[in-house]
């Protein structure tokens, strides 16, 4: 395997505590997709929220583009894999790019502290 693309970000939870509470579930929406978002309150929702914000944005880093050629957000889907770990799912333009880049595989790993979150992605292709 071969990388082609690395993406790492890091969120102010506070910032996306202000977002949630000035727009409750317009925010979740713009940024999420269906069934993205697990059923939390208080801390550990702003801290889940912060995770899948950070994880979305390390995927649009890896691809090289962050938010420019018409990706968004919502485009990049955090999944828990068989095991429980998180993986990203691509989708519209944001998988046209990672199919242009050669990629056949994304890692993720997404990690939370008391006012951070933070992830990281990577995408793979196989050797010819």
């Amino acid at each position: 395997m071969s990388i082609v693309g690395l993406g790492l970000d890091v969120v102010d939870l506070g910032r996306i505590r202000r977002l949630y509470e000035r727009h409750g579930a317009r925010f979740t929406e713009k940024i999420c997709r269906p069934g993205e978002v697990q059923p939390r309150q208080g801390a550990a929702l702003i801290e889940h929220l912060g995770g899948l914000f950070a994880a979305k944005e390390a995927a649009l880093k890896a691809l090289g583009t962050g938010w420019a050629q018409g990706l968004s957000l919502r485009m990049v889907e955090v999944v828990k894999a068989p095991g429980g770990a998180p993986t990203l799912r691509l989708h519209d333009a944001a998988a046209a790019r990672a199919a242009e880049l050669g990629a056949s595989r994304m890692l993720l790993s997404i990690s939370h502290e008391r006012t951070f979150a933070a992830a990281v992605a990577v995408l793979e292709k196989n050797p010819l």
